[in-house]
């Protein structure tokens, strides 16, 4: 295969892991048992850009056993598992560029090899395929059938670009499903988010505060787990809606400039740039600790914090410590990017089992649909979503009832009353 993977080297210990996940993927294993009957992608050409993991693998796999032709590269130069990477490409038939640590010249070198493989559909998680389709590739526009979109900043990114008027093709908003956003977002972005902040300090959370910059279903996430973990947990907002939930949910809420005289632990998951900023950094204790779980490196203000810093040392694999002249120590976790990513394994492949399962049912509407479809940003069909919550359910031996002929009858009819 033509791959540029640290070590193929670590394919049998890539390939466990896999197999590891999969055995949690209970939705998408029932996806590719069709898929390997029907072929419903069967010599299409996909595109993917996304985080290189154990979970992203059984997808991978999904895809090529519906008979599409897939090339894949990393969505963040820091979240690629190696041996996954080298797994794939040595024993999947799929053409993997990701390296855990490239650099950004790499990143987007990896992302022209994908594209060199002139993909139809494109799946991403952040859109940085989608921006160098539109910015470096225009050529290539006309050939692609459809996309799909991973995450929320990705799904905020095209819809700029849409708004624009620019977008050339149409791309499904996976982040969007409920099966997604009220699952992944939530329970996966909760529990890895903590788990990389304990893995990569140490730090014992119960008794300190924990500072949740953003109350989306993430940042509800990572408040509901780190609360569990003994954590006082503060919430700061800037959308009056949210804020109110998370006061109403026993949060304690309020601006940052005071959240960050009294934080320990701040964790920034808003998807928007400039969270935190050197002001905040002014204020904070020695040895808060910074991390980010949203998908780009621009949520921690990392220019300021380098121009506060006297000194600056690697303490452990997965931080940083900022030395200010007064003498505080600010803590930085994963340089700044997506730490559960970065210093964890991200989510648990129970909950990317319904993500992916939205993705890799999404592509086969998108290839139904082409040239049906006008350049927009398109919700996963409501089908779709039922029919992956349905499978979770078989997955996990519940069942549920259903409407007798009399209760479906009676929510159709407007007669009945007191």
């Amino acid at each position: 295969m033509d791959c540029d993977v640290r070590d193929l080297g670590l394919a049998g210990q890539g390939r466990d892991r896999i197999e590891w996940a999969g055995a949690e993927m209970r939705v998408l294993a029932q996806i590719r048992e069709r898929f390997e009957k029907e072929r419903p992608l069967e010599g299409v050409r996909i595109g993917a850009c996304l985080h290189v993991t154990t979970e992203t693998a059984n997808l991978m796999e999904t895809l090529k056993a519906g008979g599409a032709e897939v090339a894949l590269c990393a969505s963040n130069p820091l979240s690629t598992q190696d041996d996954v990477a080298a797994a794939l490409c040595d024993q999947s038939g799929i053409d993997v560029y990701a390296i855990k640590g490239e650099d950004t010249e790499t990143f987007y070198q990896h992302i022209a090899a994908v594209l060199d493989h002139r993909p139809q559909i494109t799946m991403d998680d952040g859109a940085d395929m989608v921006k160098v389709l539109h910015s470096e590739r225009t050529d290539q526009l006309e050939e692609i059938l459809g996309g799909t979109e991973e995450t929320t900043t990705g799904v905020i990114r095209l819809r700029a670009l849409a708004e624009e008027g620019k977008l050339r093709y149409p791309i499904v908003s996976v982040n969007d499903a409920n099966t997604k956003r009220l699952f992944d977002n939530r329970f996966g972005t909760g529990q890895s988010t903590i788990d990389a902040i304990m893995r990569s300090t140490n730090l014992l959370l119960a008794g300190r505060t924990v500072v949740v910059c953003g109350y989306g279903m993430c940042g509800r996430g990572v408040a509901s787990r780190a609360r569990g973990m003994g954590a006082h947990v503060v919430v700061t907002e800037v959308d009056p809606l949210p804020a109110l939930e998370a006061a109403m949910e026993g949060f304690r809420v309020m601006p940052l400039r005071d959240a960050a005289r009294v934080g320990d632990v701040f964790v920034t998951v808003s998807g928007d740039t400039s969270v935190i900023r050197r002001e905040h950094m002014e204020v904070m204790k020695d040895g808060a600790v910074l991390a980010n779980s949203g998908h780009f490196d621009v949520e921690i203000d990392k220019a300021a914090l380098d121009d506060l810093a006297v000194e600056k040392r690697r303490i452990r694999e997965f931080v940083d410590e900022y030395r200010t002249a007064d003498g505080r120590r600010l803590h930085l976790l994963a340089e700044g990017r997506l730490v559960n990513l970065a210093a964890a394994e991200g989510h648990p492949a129970a909950v990317m089992d319904m993500s992916f399962a939205n993705q890799s049912l999404s592509v086969e509407w998108v290839v139904k649909q082409a040239g049906s479809l006008r350049p927009a940003v398109y919700p996963v069909p409501a089908e779709i979503d039922a029919e992956v919550a349905r499978l979770k359910l078989r997955a996990m031996g519940v069942e549920i009832d259903q409407l007798t002929p009399e209760q479906e009858e009676y929510l159709r009819s407007w007669e009945s009353g007191t």
